[in-house]
């Protein structure tokens, strides 16, 4: 059986959430599933968002999530595989 190194298992998880909610349409709820686990990715990933409180889906794995402290990510899997959010 392969075994991940510890520091990689924050991307894997976060790899597996965004699979998981890359086919929902765009949502707006603050309690759906998918912004709860943009939520949990954005504070992993170290950023300031307070909670999800809408999403604009632009792909499989690829969303525009807006906080509700006002900040918007683009959070997205990039070429790599990992998770990765940028500032919009």
């Amino acid at each position: 059986m392969f075994r991940f190194p510890m520091h990689h298992m924050k991307y894997i998880l976060l790899a597996l959430i965004l699979a998981g909610g890359g086919a929902a349409p765009a949502l707006a709820a603050d309690t759906s599933p998918l912004a709860k686990d943009l939520t949990a990715s954005i504070a992993l990933l170290g950023l300031p968002c307070g909670q999800v409180v809408s999403i604009t889906s632009q792909g499989e794995r690829d969303h525009l999530a807006t906080c509700s402290d006002g900040n918007r990510y683009r959070v997205y899997v990039n070429a790599q595989g990992r998770v990765t959010a940028e500032k919009r």
